[in-house]
C-alpha cells in the first residue's frame, strides 16, 4: 500500500472524488465515519448546481434513479432553463425584496454565458423563454459534467436519516443500496424541492427537516397549475385554445387560455393560478385586443343578415362561441343587434367571472407555492440565520417564479447563492 496509507485513508479518498462504493471500514473495532465538507440533499436543479459549485469535498445524494429528473422533463423536453426578463418582480414571496440578492448575483446572463461556454445550442420562444435547441438533457449533461470535475460523490437511489447539528457541523446515516454508512459535513444543504409531481418521488421532506430544526414553514399550495369545475362545464369544447387575459387575486396574464375536460388550463391560467385562493372567483377576458366591437359594427354593414354567431365565429374559435351560445342569447341576425346589445355582449365576454371548484393540485403542478420562511434565512447566502452550516435552496424556499424559466434561474440562482458562500467567495 503506498505512502503507507490505510484501507480506511484510501476509502475516504475514493469517496471524495466520486469513486467506487462508499463503505466504513473498522478501526480498533469502531465504524469510522465518511467526512465531507458539505452534503446536498437533492440532485435537482439548485441541488445540482450547488454541488458542482462548492468545492471541496462535496457529496449530493437523491433518492431517484437519475440526477435532474425534473429538468429532463420540462418544456416538453427541451427545458426552460431561463428568462431573459428574470426580475426579482416575476417572483411570489412573504418577503418580496428576498429573491433580490440572490438573482442579482448570478442572472440570467451569467447561465446563458454557462450553457454557451458548453456548447449548448438555444432559441428564444416567446416572452423571454430561452429552449434548449435539442433536447433538456444537455442542460442535465452539463451539470453533470461540471460536477464530474469537481469531484462530486453522487449517490443515487440513496436517503439520509437521523440528521442532527454536532458542534462543529452535521452528523447523518447514509443509507445506499448497498450499505448504510455514518457520515458528517460541515455544510447541509437542502434542496430536496416541494410538493408538486409527487409521481416523480416530490415529496415534503424538506420541510421536515426544517421544522426538526425549529425553522418555520409558511403554508404551502399547488402553483402554475390548471383549475378544475366539478361540473365539468367546459368538457365539450375540451382541447380549444384562445388568446385570453386572465386575472386571480388582482394579477392578470395576457397569454393563451385552453379549456379542458376538467376546467381550464393554458399558460395564462397557469400563471394566474399562483395568485388564486381557494373560493374566490377569476375573470376572463376572452378579448384581450378590446377591438371586437368595431369590428361587428363593421360587419352588421355588409353582413347583416347573416346569423350573429357565424359572424361571431370570425373572431373566436367556433367551438367556444358554440358554448357562449349556451351561457348567453346570441340568438338573431348580426343586423338585429344593436349598439347597445353588441357592446353589452362584448362587455359581458371581456369580464367573465367564475369560480373554480380547485386546482388539479400536487399531482400536475409545476411548482409548490409556499416553503421554508425566508425571514430564516439569509438573502445573500440562503444560510439558516441562527444555524450555521445549514442552508435551503431552490424550490423548497418560499419564493415561487412565474411559468417561463423563471424557477429554474431562481434555482440556479440560489445554488450559487450558497455554493459561493460555501466555497468562501461570498
Amino acid at each position: 500500500m503506498p505512502n503507507g496509507a490505510s484501507p480506511f485513508s484510501l476509502s475516504l479518498r475514493k469517496a471524495a472524488h466520486g469513486i467506487g462504493a462508499l463503505t466504513t471500514l473498522p478501526t480498533s473495532g469502531k465504524a469510522r465515519s465518511m467526512q465531507y465538507d458539505t452534503v446536498i440533499l437533492g440532485a435537482g436543479a439548485a441541488g445540482m448546481m450547488c454541488a458542482a459549485h462548492a468545492g471541496g469535498r462535496v457529496l449530493l445524494v437523491d433518492h431517484a434513479k437519475a440526477p435532474g429528473e425534473k429538468i429532463r422533463i420540462s418544456g416538453g423536453g427541451r427545458c426552460n432553463f431561463t428568462n431573459m426578463h428574470c426580475t426579482a418582480d416575476a417572483f411570489i414571496c412573504a418577503n418580496p425584496h428576498f429573491p433580490k440578492s440572490a438573482l442579482a448575483k448570478y442572472t440570467q446572463w451569467d447561465f446563458i454565458e454557462l450553457v454557451d461556454a458548453h456548447g449548448v445550442k438555444w432559441h428564444e420562444k416567446t416572452l423571454g423563454q430561452l429552449f434548449c435547441d435539442t433536447s433538456a438533457k444537455e442542460i442535465v449533461a452539463m451539470l453533470r459534467g461540471l460536477m464530474d470535475k469537481a469531484q462530486v460523490d453522487l449517490r443515487l437511489q440513496s436517503t439520509l436519516s437521523g440528521i442532527r447539528r454536532t458542534g462543529n457541523g452535521y452528523a447523518m446515516a447514509l443509507t445506499t443500496p448497498d450499505t448504510s454508512t455514518k457520515i458528517t459535513a460541515t455544510h447541509l444543504v437542502i434542496a430536496s424541492g416541494g410538493k408538486s409531481i409527487p409521481k416523480m418521488g416530490a415529496t415534503g421532506r424538506a420541510y421536515e427537516i426544517a421544522e426538526s430544526f425549529g425553522i418555520p414553514v409558511t403554508p404551502t399550495r399547488a402553483g402554475l397549475v390548471p383549475f378544475t369545475f366539478t361540473d365539468a362545464r367546459f368538457a365539450p369544447i375540451s382541447g380549444t385554445a384562445t388568446p385570453a387575459r386572465v386575472t386571480a387575486g388582482g394579477t392578470s396574464f395576457d397569454e393563451a387560455l385552453l379549456f379542458t375536460h376538467r376546467g381550464l388550463s393554458g399558460p395564462a391560467v397557469l400563471q394566474a393560478s399562483s395568485y388564486w385562493h381557494d373560493g374566490a372567483p377569476i375573470t376572463l377576458n376572452l378579448l384581450p385586443q378590446n377591438d371586437l366591437f368595431p369590428k361587428l359594427r363593421d360587419q352588421r354593414q355588409t353582413y347583416g343578415r347573416r346569423n350573429f354567431t357565424t359572424e361571431l365565429a370570425k373572431h373566436l374559435p367556433a367551438r367556444l362561441v358554440d358554448h357562449l351560445a349556451t351561457q348567453f342569447d346570441l340568438t338573431g341576425n348580426l343586423a338585429d343587434w344593436s349598439d347597445v346589445r353588441l357592446q353589452t355582449l362584448c362587455d359581458t365576454l371581456s369580464n367573465w367571472e367564475m369560480t373554480p371548484s380547485g386546482t388539479e393540485g400536487y399531482r400536475t403542478a409545476e411548482v409548490t407555492l409556499g416553503g421554508i420562511d425566508t425571514d430564516a434565512l439569509s438573502s445573500k447566502t440562503m444560510e439558516v440565520k441562527n444555524t450555521p452550516g445549514l442552508y435551503f435552496i431552490g424550490e423548497a424556499v418560499d419564493v415561487t417564479g412565474w411559468l417561463g424559466g423563471y424557477n429554474f434561474q431562481w434555482a440556479w440562482s440560489s445554488g450559487m447563492a450558497a455554493a459561493r458562500h460555501i466555497a468562501g467567495q461570498a
